[in-house]
């Protein structure tokens, strides 16, 4: 089972606090958020869930749509801070490269919060929160669920991994690696990205396939997201295999339709990632905003591991019915 907020959480924020107003309230508040885009299910219910959770608290929330790219996420900061937005949330497509805006931001007494990655070590006093899942830990999870699944068998295993030099992506797979490491009977013998999406989740497992005689040699799949797993158990399908009997599956997120997929016999287990980063940040910047409380430098969400044992049609309807 995952651990529940087994890490500590980590010291204050270190960077320099902005003024804040004591009397200010939520209403008054307006907040920007850079938002990679909609390349997944997960990624378009975390929008979702924040207009939600901002409409609950009554703050103005202003989303910008990056459309996976870098680029678009830097001009959308800087369209914020030339607003005088109170608060600027961001979901970095990548780890690196946002040092010279987070800096004006932060010139800007704008203060800044991450949701759902991180960005690199060096930028670590530019922002104020970061609120996230240990990703390590998912990839453990999956790592620990194959293992115990396929016993003492040999198994070669071809993983899809998430957008190249995501935080998330990195960090899945590190926790993978360490838990089949511990298992010489598992390998690893295939591993290339497929950005996230449907689409190249399908296109890499089809080259698989292709790669290991027609699928035969293959085990297991493991995704970093379970669009790439629904797109690489339609590849399957269409292959002739069976997805989860012929070829095992494993993927992190917990999006309807790998619940879905589980109900027809297709997924066999997935690790999941809460879409609501926003609301623990929203509280958070509400805080820091009216009282000056200084947020710990990383929040924790919580992930657990689905199988087929947990009423994968219950929670696909309970899903839906929360705007996914």
């Amino acid at each position: 089972m995952p651990r529940s907020f087994l890490k500590s959480l980590l010291a204050a924020a270190v960077m320099t606090a902005p003024a804040f107003v004591p009397n200010a309230h939520a209403a008054e508040l307006t907040i920007g958020f850079s938002q990679i885009g909609s390349e997944s299910g997960w990624r378009a219910a975390e929008t979702s869930v924040a207009k939600t959770e901002a409409k609950k608290r009554n703050i103005n929330f202003k989303i910008a749509d990056a459309q996976q790219k870098q680029e678009n996420q830097i001009k959308a900061i800087r369209s914020f801070i030339a607003q005088g937005v109170d608060a600027i949330f961001l979901a970095p497509v990548v780890a690196t490269g946002w040092d010279a805006v987070l800096k004006e931001a932060k010139e800007a007494k704008i203060p800044v919060v991450l949701l759902d990655r991180d960005i690199d070590p060096s930028g670590k006093d530019l922002y104020l929160t970061a609120v996230t899942s240990d990703s390590v830990h998912e990839g453990e999870v999956a790592g620990d669920w194959l293992a115990k699944s396929v016993g003492d068998k040999a198994c070669n295993v071809v993983e899809l991994q998430g957008t190249v030099g995501a935080s998330v992506a990195v960090n899945r797979k590190k926790g993978f690696d360490t838990a089949v490491a511990k298992h010489p009977n598992i390998k690893v013998v295939r591993s290339q990205t497929g950005d996230f999406t449907r689409a190249k989740g399908k296109e890499v497992m089809e080259s698989f396939i292709k790669a290991e005689g027609g699928g035969k040699s293959i085990c297991a799949v493991y995704a970093h997201n379970d669009d790439m797993m629904v797109g690489a158990i339609q590849a399957m399908k269409e292959a002739g295999l069976k997805p989860g009997k012929d070829i095992l599956t494993v993927s992190i997120d917990s999006v309807p339709d790998i619940f879905k997929a589980m109900v027809a016999g297709e997924a066999n287990a997935t690790v999941e990632l809460t879409p609501n980063m926003s609301g623990p940040a929203f509280d958070a910047i509400i805080a820091y905003k009216t009282k000056g409380t200084v947020p710990p430098k990383w929040i924790q969400t919580e992930s657990r591991l689905y199988t087929a044992a947990d009423n994968p049609q219950k929670i696909y309807d309970s899903k839906k019915d929360q705007g996914y």
